[in-house]
């Protein structure tokens, strides 16, 4: 079996691929990564990594399992006292000065997944570069495994050891076991306008999800003197069999709740706190587009913009961005589909915002990773600033920007016909869609057609699930709706 890394880390059915023997496998592989001579060196002549966990069935065993095999090959480990969200665990890669960071955790996936997401010493998910050597480190295990040889170190000790949870792990001076809030949440206070909120004294519902969000963005919100209404903050490993997303589908505990308390905002973060989900005051949702796009011009007009002031959207996210970019001459930076491509901007502190229509963003001189409980805290101070609901700040934009119209498909295909529909675009890539002349076609990831009137398609295979994203923007109800039935009339024609 063949162990990859997606955009997120490897991800896989607990129990059919994601077993204890697979998670100790891969886990020996980044050990080994790590203590290779021709890594860089950090503050730390003995490697340190910080180890984290989500909500999910068996998340706190399998990192516990992890923790023990880093220690037999002499890395020091840092592990969360409880289940933490994945921004946590990446501003303690930077605070520790650590070499890296595995957090186990399928993010937003069904509740029968789980993965390992491995980020290196710049706490931002590991580029191609280093999950290859990671792979290829897998494979000289698994083959070591065939010729009856042990594939990884302190196999024994584990066995002996019988551990089933954090709590029982032996005693080892190799791991510390740790609380990762504190120093967190003071960083938020820093980087977040608590003194408006406060003034403002907002009511608000937060939705956890089930997820790890819970004693993060409600305690935060109700230390700034938000009356607050919290949902789902307790442990549900099957998320109630629903996928921990703060999809509008899954957030409709939240909407009612909005509506019927007549709160001010609903907030909500997926299984491990690294994207949002936005209500408004009168239930309505708020998209990631239109949030980056809120968000951009509102840090944009409450804090400084620095010389040489950046920005970065993935292809896939609205072009709204570049249009408030170009007004305040903020450079605006393109890229592919995966958070480890924001990296680089997120390391300046000119950096503005960057964001992905999946419901990621961060912003500069904070950490090079997705962060949904400051863009729910960001949204939160905007509205508390403007002292209007977010739809009325969204509408004033829109008559400055003009208006935007965004919308995705995913479509869920074989395997063949999804490499079938994918050849087709990137091999014999059309001139011409939903009537209009296609003027630049995108391959940087998947297949971008851009027409003249601004606005534009994509198709894109799902590096985690066997599924084709297709997304569609224009600035008409009209266009938009022309491109999404060209999309589906194209994908009907496809054979199997």
């Amino acid at each position: 079996m063949a162990i990859k890394f997606g955009t997120s880390g490897w991800r896989a059915v607990i129990s059919d691929e994601f077993t204890f023997n697979n998670v100790r496998l891969v886990t020996q592989a980044i050990a080994d990564y790590l203590t290779d001579s021709q890594q860089p060196l950090t503050a730390h002549r003995t490697p340190l990594v910080i180890v984290g966990y989500d909500t999910r069935f068996l998340s706190k065993e399998f990192a516990a399992a992890c923790a023990e095999v880093l220690a037999a090959n002499g890395i020091k480990v840092l592990l969360c006292d409880r289940d933490t969200p994945t921004p946590v665990i990446a501003y303690q890669i930077l605070k520790n000065k650590a070499n890296g960071g595995i957090n186990f955790t399928a993010s937003h996936n069904p509740p029968e997944y789980n993965g390992i997401k491995f980020s290196p010493q710049t706490a931002a998910p590991a580029p191609v570069e280093i999950t290859g050597k990671i792979e290829e480190g897998i494979k000289k295990l698994q083959e070591l495994s065939l010729r009856g040889a042990p594939n990884f170190r302190g196999d024994e000790a584990i066995s002996k050891a019988g551990i089933t949870s954090v709590t029982s792990l032996p005693r080892n001076d190799g791991i510390r076991v740790f609380d990762p809030k504190p120093a967190y949440l003071s960083r938020l206070k820093k980087l977040i306008n608590f003194d408006a909120i406060k003034k403002a004294k907002l009511k608000v519902a937060v939705d956890c999800l089930y997820g790890t969000s819970r004693d993060y963005l409600d305690l935060l919100l109700k230390e700034a003197g938000c009356k607050v209404e919290v949902l789902h903050n307790w442990l549900n490993p099957y998320f109630d069999g629903k996928r921990p997303e703060p999809s509008e589908e899954n957030i409709q505990d939240l909407i009612g709740c909005v509506k019927k308390h007549k709160l001010n905002l609903g907030l909500s973060c997926d299984g491990d706190a690294d994207r949002f989900g936005i209500v408004d005051s009168d239930g309505t949702v708020i998209y990631a587009n239109q949030v980056i796009s809120l968000l951009l011009y509102h840090l944009i007009r409450t804090r400084p913009v620095k010389k040489g002031a950046v920005a970065a959207r993935t292809v896939a996210t609205t072009h709204m961005m570049d249009e408030i970019c170009k007004k305040y001459g903020i450079e605006l930076h393109e890229t592919p589909v995966g958070f480890k491509y924001f990296a680089q901007y997120l390391a300046k502190d000119s950096c503005v915002i960057t964001g992905e229509e999946s419901g990621g963003l961060s912003i500069g001189g904070h950490i090079p990773e997705k962060d949904g409980i400051l863009a729910c805290l960001l949204i939160a101070e905007m509205v508390a600033i403007n002292k209007k609901s977010l739809k009325e700040i969204l509408e004033s934009l829109y008559k400055e920007f003009g208006y935007f119209y965004f919308d995705r498909i995913d479509l869920h295909l074989t395997q063949a016909k999804k490499d079938k529909l994918m050849g087709t675009l990137l091999n014999d890539t059309p001139g011409v869609f939903a009537g209009t002349e296609v003027v630049k076609a995108d391959k940087r990831d998947g297949c971008k057609l851009l027409f003249k009137d601004l606005s534009w398609v994509l198709f894109r295979a799902s590096g985690t699930e066997p599924i084709v994203r297709c997304y569609f923007e224009a600035r008409s109800k009209k266009r938009l709706n022309d491109l999404i039935l060209a999309g589906r009339q194209l994908t009907a024609v496809i054979p199997k």
